[in-house]
């Protein structure tokens, strides 16, 4: 006996009907959505893991060594620091996709600002990597990526705590003038070691030539209006997060 299911008046489905309708149609979403977030997660939590290894490192190094550890910061942790910036530019690549709300922009210039410094000013000069300043730059940037990446690692799953985003969009309105200052610091004490060993200038035909001190003079300029326009965006974004937070409730 064939079965039939009513459809509607006077209406009937065949079974045939009944199961082609796919519940994949349905499941795509939210199985989009789960992947997304699980990378995402994943994602926040090797750069928080990697960002707390480096400041535990420098604390523990400090309080056994004092001021000695300073010297040798970068070589200490250097290595671990480069692979997390490093793999902090898969956020722009976030950004573009889609997958990370945020804008690009301020992301970019924050990410160039920290590539350039450490790969640039710091890694080309040993001279420079014994300086005090890239001790206390390292400490600030570790000091945000810590606190943002847990903000955005629990944000992914649902979890919310007020301290903690209030935290996330208040920490870095005085660390990240300080930031800047510092790696202002660190270029004013770079540009003796590369007049002097002339790395990055080059030659070029016509009787032309890269000077690159004049080229890092003109970026430390840069720098602050760079500076002006990332601070007045993150200022609008803690704006319109505390704005909102109030009404929401902690999700698990």
């Amino acid at each position: 006996m064939k079965t039939t299911h009513q459809k509607g008046k006077g209406e009937f489905y065949s079974p045939s009907q009944v199961f082609s309708c796919e519940p994949s149609s349905v499941l795509t979403p939210w199985k989009t959505r789960y992947r997304k977030n699980t990378y995402l997660f994943i994602y926040y939590l090797i750069q928080f893991c990697g960002h707390s290894w480096i400041f535990t490192n420098m604390t523990v190094r400090f309080f056994s060594f004092g001021e000695d550890s300073m010297v040798d910061t970068f070589y200490a942790i250097g290595l671990v620091m480069r692979l997390c910036q490093s793999l902090s530019l898969l956020e722009l690549l976030h950004i573009y996709v889609g997958i990370e709300p945020s804008h690009l922009l301020p992301r970019f210039l924050q990410l160039t600002e920290r590539i350039i410094i450490l790969f640039v000013v710091i890694t080309s000069q040993e001279e420079v990597q014994e300086k005090y300043v890239v001790c206390v730059l390292f400490i600030f940037w570790n000091l945000l990526d810590m606190v943002r990446y847990t903000y955005s690692m629990l944000s992914v799953i649902g979890i919310s705590y007020a301290i903690l985003t209030w935290l996330s969009q208040t920490l870095w309105m005085p660390i990240y003038p300080l930031c800047v200052l510092a790696e202002a610091f660190a270029i004013y004490q770079s540009l003796p070691y590369f007049e002097s060993f002339g790395t990055y200038s080059t030659k070029l035909p016509f009787d032309l030539a890269i000077y690159f001190p004049y080229v890092l003079k003109l970026y430390l300029m840069m720098l602050f209006i760079g500076m002006y326009f990332t601070y007045s965006h993150l200022y609008s974004e803690r704006r319109d997060v505390l704005r909102i937070f109030p009404v929401k409730k902690k999700k698990v």
